[in-house]
């Protein structure tokens, strides 16, 4: 039986790099995957999942609109789907994580997402929060604070440096924009 599983860690724990080498690692097999990213992640190139050591393949593209579930069996009726990934699973819709759970369950296709818990101001994004609730499996990675501790907030920063408090829920960027801090450095930040 095939499961739903949820990979999730803050910023630059590795969450796309994991993907992309357990995509390769059925491609080596002779077993076909199915990518996916969510469009509105523009930070390296449109259409792929890129890590920030380099690896890179391209990617089907999610809008709040897309039907995983008719999209996937598509797919799935002109070649035989391994398993099926997402990146940035965080900006699924509830809609989306429960056509995914779907595919798991009656399509018996493995779906692996990977995101982050939560945003900048320490709330669940809408996919988490629907992948934490309803996921087989739940993986956290591990990403480093500046202090060595496991890091799991992410710290939007303003040009200067300075803790962003207030904006909207997604504004993507990368290094330049957010930190990953733990939990009792993320709040000396904010509170500073």
């Amino acid at each position: 039986m095939a499961k739903l599983y949820f990979y999730y860690a803050s910023m630059n724990a590795g969450k796309s790099t994991t993907l992309l080498q357990a995509a390769f690692n059925y491609k080596e097999r002779g077993m076909e995957t199915m990518l996916w990213t969510a469009e509105l992640d523009d930070r390296y190139e449109v259409g792929a999942i890129t890590s920030r050591i380099g690896l890179k393949a391209e990617a089907h593209r999610f809008r709040p609109e897309t039907d995983l579930f008719a999209e996937v069996t598509a797919e799935q009726a002109q070649r035989r789907l391994a398993c099926v990934l997402v990146d940035e699973a965080q900006f699924l819709s509830r809609d989306q994580v429960l056509q995914l759970a779907r595919l798991a369950d009656e399509e018996n296709i493995p779906i692996v997402t990977y995101g982050l818990r939560t945003d900048f101001q320490a709330e669940l994004f809408p996919g988490s929060a629907a992948l934490l609730g309803i996921a087989d499996t739940l993986v956290e990675l591990k990403a480093v604070c500046e202090c060595g501790r496991k890091a799991t907030m992410n710290l939007r920063v303003d040009a200067n440096g300075n803790a962003v408090k207030e904006g909207a829920q997604t504004e993507v960027g990368g290094n330049d924009r957010y930190v990953a801090l733990c939990r009792k450095h993320f709040m000396e930040k904010v509170r500073g």
